[in-house]
């Protein structure tokens, strides 16, 4: 087991491309208002992620959730990866004051990489680990308009990694932003402060520039003492949106941070980026649409005694959507990625090559068919990518959809994904204090697979109630393993693909507005797991660094409208035991209250409220814990 603890040490420094998305169908001003929409009204609302063009979410042939803007301010919510603890299906687990570990599905680990995460059409995964370093994404939460998460395949349209979900982040138009905000908000353990401005442009264009600074204290272990993690970072951004009114819109927009965060056992680990993204789309007078995006990302993280890493990311997409007859719907495409990275080696680890450039090339189609109008659609299509670790990867899908009346919606798909290999696959070598390479990544490391069956079914009941179940059984092959030398003393260990897993559950989620000022949502979720090791296979962890999972999840929130513009929500949840190591069940509470009148609002939260401090997520032993806390905000518009 000390090789377990040293691979998952690793995935925890590790933890510390994408097509474009349809931007011709993005909120226009004045649209889509997310504010207080009945359920009726929210059940209408237009989703990109399932089909790359818009949709209302009620008949999307998939398991889709969108959390808005409004449900994330009135849960108090401060930070981005906290707004996913919103979502049905999407387990959500702090491991310290920097790092959390968020998949879907399954394979909750510290480096989880089966999901392709995107903001505004830029993908935030880093090719490094096929993960997300949560702890540099940060947002004006305001800003949000929505957060659209798929659970299950969307390789098809998103590309590899999209293995059991996808996470669209879409920020609101800049003509929807405009004129002053200043958030400031404090207390225990927690401070951060965020500064918007933004005015209009011709033809129902804007802009908006923004700054913001947070601050996140230490954590503790068990004992109280401190963890000395706290996270310190600054950013700054903005976006300029042109055309909206027109068949030709234009986006313009970037970011940059830099921040200091804490490890319990070395000095602050630094991180540092910034990118840059431009998009151009037409609809033509045929209704057909064209879009160009182009981006680019750096990236800079050093954690000391372990590795610094210097990443480039450019990325081109060119996508088309047009009808053919009365029965197609066809949207097509083709991008161009090209990953350059640096890691700078230590006493520790190291990557062989230091340096690599990795080109991703890829091109996909799709087309809804209708078989009976507004009845019954199927839904094929397929992405061909080459990259330079294992050639040419296919990742076809087939779904089905029936609408037997308004507001019901019975649906199915069988898919295809592949999560390939990174750099800590095929790269990565590791001394320890050992004077040999005791554990290192293969060059022959193959793309990881699954065959996903979905089945669904969501259902309306008038303007004060749905229901949303989802079925999954997904079929996993060339899992990653760890395997010793066949001669003593069994090193170096090897990174190789000899395991397989079937997984399986439902997804339950309910929503009920008895009267337009209460609203209770409600989400229950089963996961069963079984992963076995192939004939042959000599790994002494049994695969266990590869997931830690909950086998139950339930959700429950509600929010309340009170006299004189006041405001109570609630956030409960339930998590289940975690396996290995073992993390007891817990229950946790988040209580807000606020009050809101014209240009000023004024809420106070309680987070974690249930206990003084628990465990979450951990591979090391003892784990951290996480405070309960209680912080106030002000926010002005004018």
């Amino acid at each position: 087991m000390r090789v377990a603890a040293w691979v998952s040490a690793v995935l925890l420094v590790g933890s510390c491309t994408a097509s474009a998305q349809d931007q011709t169908a993005a909120v226009r001003p004045g649209e889509q208002t997310l504010k207080r929409l009945s359920i009726e009204d929210l059940s209408s609302i237009d989703v990109t992620s399932t089909l790359k063009h818009a949709e209302p979410i009620s008949i999307s042939a998939a398991a889709i959730e969108v959390i808005t803007g409004e449900d994330i301010r009135r849960a108090g919510i401060t930070m981005l990866p906290e707004a996913l603890r919103l979502i049905t299906g999407v387990q959500v687990a702090r491991f310290d004051g920097r790092t959390w570990a968020i998949s879907a599905r399954g394979f909750t680990i510290s480096t989880a990489n089966k999901l392709v995460v995107l903001v505004d059409g830029r993908s935030i995964y880093t090719p490094l680990f096929s993960g997300v370093f949560w702890d540099v994404q940060d947002l004006v939460l305001e800003d949000v308009d929505r957060i659209e998460v798929v659970r299950g395949p969307g390789a098809t349209l998103w590309g590899a990694n999209a293995v059991n979900g996808v996470i669209n982040i879409v920020t609101k138009h800049s003509a929807q932003t405009e004129g002053t905000l200043v958030q400031v908000g404090g207390g225990s353990n927690f401070g951060q402060t965020s500064v918007r401005y933004g005015w209009g442009l011709a033809r129902d264009g804007g802009v908006r520039v923004y700054g913001k600074y947070r601050y996140r204290g230490p954590q503790v272990f068990a004992d109280g003492a401190s963890a000395h993690d706290p996270l310190r970072s600054g950013q700054a951004g903005f976006r300029i949106d042109h055309g909206a009114a027109g068949r030709t819109t234009m986006t313009l927009q970037g970011d940059v941070y830099k921040g200091a965060i804490g490890i319990f056992d070395r000095p602050d680990s630094d991180v540092a980026g910034g990118n840059l993204l431009g998009r151009v789309a037409h609809t033509y007078a045929s209704g057909s649409q064209l879009q160009l995006q182009l981006y680019y990302d750096g990236t800079y993280r050093r954690v000391p005694r372990q590795f610094a890493e210097h990443r480039d990311t450019f990325d081109l997409d060119f996508q088309y959507r047009t009808r053919a007859g009365a029965r197609h719907d066809l949207v097509a495409g083709a991008g161009y990625q090209l990953m350059h990275g640096h890691a700078a080696p230590s006493q520790v680890l190291f990557f062989d090559p230091e340096t690599r450039t990795s080109p991703l090339v890829n091109l996909f189609a799709q087309d809804e068919i209708t078989l009976v109008p507004n009845r019954v659609a199927v839904i094929v299509g397929s992405k061909v990518e080459h990259n330079d670790y294992t050639g040419f990867e296919f990742q076809p899908t087939v779904r089905a959809r029936w609408t037997p009346g308004q507001g019901d919606t019975l649906w199915g798909a069988v898919s295809r994904a592949v999560r390939m290999p990174t750099r800590f696959d095929s790269d990565l070598r590791i001394t320890g204090v050992l004077p040999f390479v005791f554990l290192r990544g293969d060059a022959g490391f193959v793309s990881e697979t699954v065959i996903s069956h979905e089945v669904g079914y969501r259902r309306r009941f008038g303007s004060t109630a749905s229901v949303d179940v989802a079925t999954f059984y997904n079929h996993y092959d060339h899992l990653r393993t760890q395997e010793p030398a066949p001669q003593p003393p069994g090193f170096p260990i090897v990174l190789a693909n000899n395991m397989g897993a079937r997984t399986s559950g439902v997804e339950l989620t309910a929503e009920f507005e008895p009267a337009g000022m209460v609203r209770v949502h409600g989400g229950y979720t089963f996961l069963s797991e079984k992963f076995r090791l192939e004939p042959g296979s000599r790994d002494l962890t049994s695969g266990v660094s590869e997931f830690n999972d909950p086998a139950h999840q339930v959700w429950l929130r509600s929010s309340i409208n009170l006299p004189r513009d006041l405001e109570a929500d609630a956030v409960f949840r339930f998590v289940g035991a975690l396996p290995h190591p073992a993390i007891a069940r817990y229950t946790e509470l988040t209580l807000r209250a606020g009050w809101r009148r014209g240009a000023t609002e004024l809420s106070i939260v309680g987070d974690n409220l249930l206990h003084d401090h628990h465990p979450e997520f951990s591979t090391l032993t003892p784990p951290e814990e996480f405070l309960r806390s209680v912080f106030g905000q002000v926010t002005w518009r004018f």
